[in-house]
């Protein structure tokens, strides 16, 4: 079963926003409900003021537009009757007839109210145009429209099936029936400055559950089909190009198929194929759940025979020869099923691994600033920016726990007649594995052992060297397994050699004899 998003977002809610402010500069900007607010607001005034129209004609306009300004101000001063027919802002409207007594009747209820002397403007309503609705049926036709219709209750128009009027901001809050309608009415306006948008490649909502927050991305290009990973505010981290949460260094579609194999009955079917053998006769899987051999079908068929061979069962059967080189079709299929499934769990198991060692670090991390950094600074008089490396530490875990975890995917998906770059990335991962592993043991049972137990001072300082030894060592072991799996290792040939600096991890080629980083001398051509 695939983890579940709202769980990994309330883990990820550990991650406080210090801990995640990057040191370079961001090409997107998070947005607060209050900042999105702000700039429609903006956007909306500066219409009103420039056209001269309301809050509500501005709002239909803008929306109109997809909410680009610059677009609305060059339709409206090249051609501003056609655009007021367009969106339902008429100047002119439509006269309502009046029947031959002088009164007015009503489309939904067919009420008649007085014309002339007697007309009541405080019963009836209309919006841009004469056709007079009851307020009874405004209330339930708005009402209706904002329940039902989404954002679609913000394109309203004249109830006249002939009429293309709008329904204005103004309109809806004077005849919304609750005050939740009219809630309900600025959170879909507030939706639809985001989703709407003429920006909406780069703009759009952080997906996760309960958030309230937009990414702004302004260098945002697309069509790259790489990962594009994007921090909210909310901690949660999420992949821009496809809303998955975040997966650098692997592609949008690699996760994309990793996805939807957890999904696919294919799985419940190779399933089958290993676990059960089909009945000679009529070809139904059937699964053994007893110690004898002598199988039978369940009605109609009834057919008897051998689980072993799948031949017929006869009184005194038996199949204890070996007959060389017979082999059905079922066999051969049952046995390729066998090999993709075990394939299959074999990187499906790893990367729910690594995914809840993940989810337990968040929950490790969160106990340690919370608890333990105050223990270590009263026993031995360390203060929280001395005790830093520690949290580098459990940062540097969680973030290489992702990459391990979306690495697995990655080589589900590798092929495999490239043997040289699968071995090499094998290896890359297998180094960045082990180091982790260290890493993460160091960071959870040695200290552990500081915090509980009554050691000396001189033990806590050897401690911290080793700990941040082993984070700088494990941040460029996973510096080389992501740059491999950005790039697919083109730069190996298939049955290239290499080998790793034992000072900096770079990994060379097989025919180096220095380290292109560190300039120490190959293994194989001397001592490092």
């Amino acid at each position: 079963m695939m983890p579940d998003m709202e769980s990994n977002h309330h883990l990820n809610r550990f991650l406080r926003e210090e801990d995640q402010k990057p040191l370079q500069h961001l090409p997107y900007t998070v947005l607060k409900e209050a900042d999105i607010s702000q700039r429609q607001l903006d956007d909306i005034t500066q219409v009103c003021s420039t056209l001269s129209v309301s809050r509500s004609a501005a709002i239909i306009l803008l929306r109109h537009c997809n909410w680009n300004v610059s677009k609305l101000f060059d339709n409206w001063f090249d051609e501003e009757d056609e655009v007021r027919i367009t969106v339902g802002l008429f100047k002119n409207p439509p006269v309502d007839q009046f029947s031959t007594d002088g009164s007015l009747v009503k489309y939904f209820c067919f009420e008649t109210f007085p014309g002339g002397d007697g007309f009541d403007d405080q019963r009836i309503s209309s919006t841009f145009c004469d056709h007079f609705y009851c307020r009874a049926c405004w209330v339930g036709y708005i009402s209706k429209s904002i329940a039902n219709d989404g954002l679609g209750c913000l394109s309203l128009k004249c109830p006249h099936p002939c009429c293309g009027a709008a329904v204005g901001e103004d309109m809806i809050f004077v005849l919304a029936a609750e005050s939740a309608d009219k809630d309900k009415y600025l959170r879909y306006l507030l939706r639809s400055y985001v989703e709407d948008s003429y920006r909406k490649r780069k703009i759009k909502w952080c997906p996760a559950p309960g958030c309230d927050h937009a990414v702004d991305f302004v260098d945002y290009v697309g069509g790259s089909g790489g990962a594009c990973d994007v921090s909210c505010l909310c901690s949660y981290k999420f992949c821009w190009n496809c809303n998955e949460e975040a997966h650098s260094p692997v592609k949008c579609d690699t996760v994309a198929k990793w996805i939807l194999k957890h999904k696919d009955e294919s799985e419940n079917t190779n399933w089958i194929l290993v676990n059960t053998k089909p009945c000679p006769e009529c070809r139904r899987p059937i699964e053994k759940n007893q110690g004898c051999s002598h199988m039978r079908c369940r009605a109609p068929c009834k057919f008897e025979f051998c689980w072993i061979c799948l031949g017929p069962w006869g009184g005194s059967h038996s199949c204890n020869s070996y007959l060389q080189g017979v082999k059905n079709k079922s066999d051969k299929r049952k046995e390729v099923a066998k090999l993709n499934l075990d394939r299959y769990i074999h990187y499906y198991e790893r990367w729910v691994a690594n995914h809840e060692s993940r989810q337990k670090a968040l929950v490790d991390f969160q106990l340690v600033q919370d608890v333990h950094l105050k223990k270590l600074d009263r026993k031995y008089r360390q203060t929280n920016p001395i005790l830093s490396f520690i949290r580098e530490a459990w940062l540097k875990i969680i973030e290489c726990r992702r990459v391990l975890k979306w690495s697995y995917a990655y080589g589900y998906y590798f092929p495999t007649h490239e043997h040289g770059k699968r071995q090499f990335f094998e290896y890359l991962q297998g180094e960045a594995e082990s180091g982790l592993e260290k890493l993460h043991h160091c960071a959870e049972v040695e200290l552990e052992e500081h915090i509980n137990a009554d050691k000396p001072i001189e033990d806590f300082i050897e401690f911290r060297t080793k700990l941040v030894q082993l984070t700088v060592l494990i941040g460029n072991y996973f510096k080389n397994l992501v740059r491999a799996m950005e790039n697919d290792l083109p730069e190996i040939s298939s049955y290239g050699d290499y080998w790793s600096c034992y000072i900096c991890t770079y990994v060379n080629e097989g025919s180096a004899t220095m380290c292109v980083m560190c300039s120490s001398q190959s293994p194989v051509h001397g001592e490092v």
